[in-house]
């Protein structure tokens, strides 16, 4: 039977994740926690408002696909004490809140990295610097599309991808989703979503909505933050898909509420 392995959240958008036993998933189609904060780029414009929905493309700011050193830092939120603590091979890099002067030592901290790092140049270029930390830390705003949704994916995808990349370590961590899987044949969560089933996850009914179109970011080794494994040529060209995809985009289709590691996944 299949069953969720792993759940993880992205406090941060555009970086490494947080691993969780549970996540709230939100009537509105968010996971609680996911993408509350930000790091923009000094000349990107605010996030638009699409049907009452904030949207906040990858290009307006830090984000693991056009900065892959990203990869190799570990975060962890406090959503209660609305601190944050950024890691780079258990080394500190910033520890702080969320109060105006943490911000600008958060970002400051976080330039200072980046500029130290092979993606130093990319940041460097005009109109990004200074960054800004934008978020309340509590509301899941700044999503990669005008709704937001849960993504999923299964381990058996994965492991195809892998098979075809012996060179480079694959796992569920380059593919990002906050929902892992594992008890299904490869690709048989994207005959989900072609077929747009119905599918629940403990409490939770889902519709499956999409599949995931995958970008650079899958390129990055999460513990070196180099780009090592052409995935996407992987995808298109050794799987012979017409596009990178790998993973399903889900929303409820009803009430949201809690899903758990081992909680049992059914077709419904």
């Amino acid at each position: 039977m299949p069953q969720v392995s792993a759940l993880y959240r992205y406090p941060v958008k555009g970086f490494t994740p947080e691993r969780h036993d549970a996540l709230v998933v939100q009537d509105d189609g968010r996971v609680a926690g996911d993408r509350v904060l930000a790091f923009r780029f000094a000349d990107a414009t605010r996030p638009e408002d699409r049907d009452g929905l904030d949207y906040w493309p990858k290009s307006r700011g830090l984000a693991l696909m056009d900065f892959p050193s990203l990869a190799r830092l570990r975060l962890a939120y406090d959503h209660g004490a609305h601190r944050l603590r950024i890691t780079d091979s258990d080394q500190r890099v910033v520890e702080d809140g969320l109060d105006e002067a943490g911000r600008r030592r958060i970002a400051d901290a976080v330039t200072d990295w980046v500029l130290a790092t092979g993606d130093g140049a990319r940041l460097g270029r005009p109109g990004r610097l200074p960054l800004a930390l934008l978020g309340d830390g509590d509301t899941s705003r700044f999503q990669d599309r005008p709704r937001g949704y849960i993504s999923l994916h299964g381990e058996a995808s994965v492991q195809a991808v892998a098979d075809h990349a012996p060179t480079a370590p694959v796992d569920d961590r380059r593919f990002r989703s906050n929902v892992v899987i594992d008890g299904v044949e490869a690709w048989q969560e994207l005959a989900w979503a072609e077929a747009g089933a119905e599918i629940v996850i403990g409490e939770v009914r889902f519709t499956v909505q999409a599949p995931i179109g995958r970008c650079l970011a899958v390129a990055a080794n999460p513990d070196t933050g180099e780009r090592d494994a052409n995935l996407l040529r992987v995808l298109t060209g050794d799987l012979g898909q017409d596009k990178p995809t790998l993973g399903v985009l889900l929303l409820p289709a009803g009430p949201g509420g809690t899903i758990r590691v081992g909680d049992l996944v059914t077709v419904a």
